[in-house]
């Protein structure tokens, strides 16, 4: 009840394929009546009421008394409230990016039966102001009949303020016909617009490695119409020169980089002016990578507060991070920084040797830098070579007092034979250098018995062209380097934390195996996402 006068009364008649929802205003004159339930507390005597029965004007039947007097079916015969909607719609579709064109010129990505889609399909249908949408949900048809079918449950109002709801199914018709940018690359796969090469002068793939994944977790690449694999580096090929410059500004958002771009007339329109350029981005990476040794220039150390000058690189991102194994202090190098006063790595991780503690006494207790944890010790160790050969034992201060042990292995720069050539180096007069510096704990000896077992995960690669003049040599080496990255990934859950680690079907676990392993660094099954195949799953639910 409002204002003293009493609610209309709402009655709906449901059909499997209508519904009729009529509004029937009550007389103002009549008195409210309490709630049954508040007569019964009360111990009044109550009614039931009932709704009576009227005959259609049209077949007779008993039915319950509306504003157009019809039953559904009459009222079904008189009045179609789709006609005049579309019941067939043709849409364009791009078979190689697999979009679908919104007119005029935009084209959408969408997967099948997903929200976009939908989304898209609704907005082609035209007259759809006429009736009121209520739902909309997907009809399953083929993946190969180039059909999409659609039911749609609309609302109208009819005779005499009844409200007739309807379903009806939509077919839509796929016409394959390419897109612009894959139209041009399959008629000259060479016509490209921008391109992008990214270079770093150093002898292993390590850094592209995690470049890889990262591009892959952020699709940076996604409008990259050809990726090609180069001596030093990968090549990047765009139909958009906007494209290119924002696929520059992410890689300089994740590695300290600098770039230079360059353009070449193609063609020229004098009477309307236009101008055909190609555009050419040269993005050179640090050649400064994690786990190397660095000499600072005597400026650079100076200016970072008499910082070194014997440095290592523990994390690389748009700059360089630099721990002091001495002392535990942290830096940081901009890509500005670095690139105004560049340097080169004293030794890099390609020259790291295998080192057996003997002793470890700790100096410091254990502190935590920038997220990792660190930990003063003084330590006597013995280069693995040496066995059987010499008795040298090296005494060391290293960073590492927190993670080894008497008896464990470590990895680390044997400067006690080093032959250094660094100019760098011969600057700094009064610096005593340390028999051998240690960089991570090694798990070489335990990893011999995990050789050739598969993981419990995998990664993704991109789609690229593999120079096919690689000699086998060439190879090995790539693939060496790769297992090399992977083991980094288990052992350095920092690195893990920017990537997408996906999990491995084929991998069985084994109870021996994983007592056996022991300490061995592994990836946590919580940290891998499930690898979601659509080709798989629809085969599973056709079986």
């Amino acid at each position: 009840m409002k204002d003293g006068n009493p609610l209309p009364i709402i009655i709906a008649i449901l059909n499997p394929s209508s519904t009729i929802l009529l509004r029937i205003a009550p007389s103002t004159s009549r008195k409210c009546i309490p709630d049954s339930s508040m007569a019964e507390e009360a111990g009044m005597f109550t009614v039931q009421q009932t709704v009576g029965s009227v005959l259609c004007c049209k077949c007779g039947i008993p039915m319950a008394p509306n504003a157009a007097n019809m039953c559904v079916k009459c009222l079904r015969s008189e009045v179609d409230i789709t006609e005049g909607l579309q019941k067939n719609v043709i849409i364009t579709h791009c078979p190689e990016c697999d979009t679908y064109l919104q007119p005029p010129r935009t084209w959408i990505k969408a997967q099948l039966e997903s929200k976009e889609l939908l989304t898209f399909c609704v907005k082609r249908l035209k007259n759809m102001n006429r009736v009121r949408l209520v739902h909309a949900e997907f009809v399953w048809t083929e993946p190969h009949s180039k059909r999409i079918k659609v039911r749609l449950r609309v609302q109208k109002e009819v005779l005499n303020g009844a409200i007739l709801e309807q379903a009806y199914v939509v077919e839509y018709v796929q016409q394959e016909h390419m897109c612009e940018s894959c139209s041009r690359v399959q008629a000259n796969p060479d016509q490209w617009v921008a391109a992008v090469q990214l270079r770093q002068h150093v002898s292993h793939r390590r850094t592209f490695f995690y470049l890889e994944q990262l591009i892959l977790k952020h699709d940076a690449a996604a409008h990259a119409i050809k990726i090609k694999q180069m001596d030093q580096g990968i090549d990047f090929f765009f139909a958009n020169r906007s494209h290119g410059v924002k696929f520059v500004e992410f890689i300089s958002k994740v590695a300290p980089v600098r770039s230079r771009s360059d353009k070449q007339l193609v063609s020229h329109d004098t009477k309307s002016n236009n101008y055909n350029y190609k555009h050419t981005f040269s993005v050179e990476i640090s050649p400064i990578c994690r786990e190397d040794l660095i000499c600072l220039p005597p400026k650079v150390a100076v200016s970072l507060g008499n910082f070194g000058p014997l440095v290592i690189c523990s994390k690389v991102t748009n700059s360089i991070a630099l721990l002091d194994p001495f002392t535990l202090r942290q830096c940081f190098l901009d890509a500005d920084q670095y690139w105004r006063t560049s340097f080169k790595s004293l030794l890099t991780s390609r020259q790291l040797i295998e080192y057996i503690v003997l002793d470890v006494e700790l100096v410091s207790p254990e502190v935590n830098i920038g997220g990792s944890r660190y930990a003063l010790a003084d330590a006597q160790v013995a280069r693995v070579s040496d066995f059987g050969k010499n008795d040298l034992i090296f005494s060391i201060r290293t960073h590492l007092g927190h993670l080894l042990s008497p008896g464990d292995y470590a990895l680390g720069y044997d400067l006690y034979s080093a032959n250094t050539n660094d100019m760098e180096l011969e600057k700094h007069k009064k610096v005593i250098l340390p028999e051998a510096i240690l960089v991570k704990k090694s798990y070489e000896e335990k990893r011999q018995r995990k050789r050739g077992k598969p993981r419990s995960w995998k990664l993704k690669s991109l789609n690229m062209e593999v120079d096919e003049t690689r000699n086998r040599a060439d190879e090995e080496k790539v693939n060496t380097e790769y297992e090399e990255f992977l083991r980094d990934l288990e052992e350095n859950p920092d690195i893990r934390f920017n990537i997408s680690l996906y999990r491995n079907k084929d991998y069985q676990p084994s109870e021996v195996a994983s007592v056996t392993d022991g300490d061995l660094p592994s990836v946590p099954l919580e940290e891998l996402l499930a690898d979601l195949d659509l080709s798989d799953e629809e085969m599973e639910d056709t079986a």
